[in-house]
């Protein structure tokens, strides 16, 4: 069976319709501008997405859930960190990328944006 899509009105101009979006776009939105800060290794996701991963196959959606009531939009981000940030730096960073993006490309106001560190990557670690 499919998944049902769930969109939100973001315009509504008389005489010439409608603007939706869909759920997805602003998750997406919010996974790319997280993985554009420097310190994020990659978005945490559960096994499945891990997997499908590691054989090349990108989901821009993994570790973000994004929830959307009466145009507030709520994200929970699930990340890991680079050995040796600063987690704290890193996720304001995180928080106000996200934040700016989505309303800068959807119009959308962001209600808070809830950073889950789920590990630190020590891939660069070992090659030192």
């Amino acid at each position: 069976m499919a998944e049902k899509r769930t969109t939100y009105k973001i315009q509504d101009i008389e005489g010439i319709g409608e603007v939706q979006i869909a759920d997805e776009v602003v998750t997406i939105i919010a996974g790319l501008a997280a993985t554009e800060v420097d310190g994020v290794a990659s978005m945490a996701g559960n096994i499945t997405n891990e997997l499908v991963s590691k054989l090349g196959m990108k989901n821009l959606s993994k570790g973000v859930k994004v929830e959307i009531v009466d145009g507030a939009v709520s994200v929970d981000l699930t990340l890991n960190i680079e050995y040796g940030m600063n987690i704290l730096e890193t996720s304001k960073k995180v928080q106000e990328k996200v934040k700016a993006a989505i309303e800068n490309m959807t119009g959308l106001e962001v209600a808070d944006v809830n950073i889950h560190i789920a590990s630190v990557d020590m891939e660069n670690e070992k090659g030192k």
